[in-house]
């Protein structure tokens, strides 16, 4: 079976995103905001349609800043739901929207998005999820398992053959620091 390490480097697409971003650590909370959100947008659809569409997305949600998209109003929701540049769906719209007002609250009560993270790692992925739900909207399962190990937070975003999995592991990510009863999962990207 092939895996996202085989068949994302010479992709046009899924290379950069492969060799540059997925699995390296995050933690400035418009990064983390981004990949969350992309994340719940690939909900039933694939990555490959997030990754063409991240330039709309980024424009479309000033920037992933989250203190503007906690800002946004009925104009602004209907704005987006009449983009076509982005997936217009009113739960994944209205997730984007309370979430970046959930991470104004974890400045608050953490110092930001990343914060949190840390003072909750490590949780193996199902306590991952568990808090996830209680804390964000549109997180099951999946998304929170392949936000996570997008940022570095869980393991399994390359084989440990791949050279990128070295670049990484160098960074010293999280899941490398210390896991708790977390299994090496497999991406799921494609």
């Amino acid at each position: 079976m092939s895996t996202y390490c085989d068949i994302a480097p010479t992709h046009e697409w899924h290379g950069p995103y492969h060799a540059n971003e997925y699995g390296f650590p995050l933690t400035s909370d418009a990064d983390l905001f981004e990949r969350l959100v992309l994340e719940i947008n690939q909900a039933g659809l694939s990555w490959l349609t997030i990754l063409k569409k991240r330039e709309a997305f980024r424009k479309a949600y000033d920037g992933f800043d989250p203190e503007i998209v906690a800002r946004y109003k009925a104009r602004d929701r209907k704005r987006l739901l009449n983009d076509p540049g982005i997936i217009r769906n009113r739960l994944k719209v209205d997730a984007a929207i309370a979430n970046a007002q959930k991470i104004l609250e974890l400045r608050k009560s953490h110092g930001g998005f990343h914060a949190w993270l840390k003072a909750h790692h490590p949780l193996t992925k199902e306590e991952w999820v568990k808090l996830f739900k209680q804390t964000f909207r549109f997180t099951g399962g999946e998304i929170v398992g392949e936000f996570l190990m997008s940022i570095g937070y869980l393991p399994g975003a390359h084989e440990t053959t791949c050279p990128v999995y070295r670049k990484i592991v160098k960074l010293k990510p999280a899941w490398l620091l210390n896991t708790k009863g977390t299994k090496n999962t497999k991406n799921t990207k494609q």
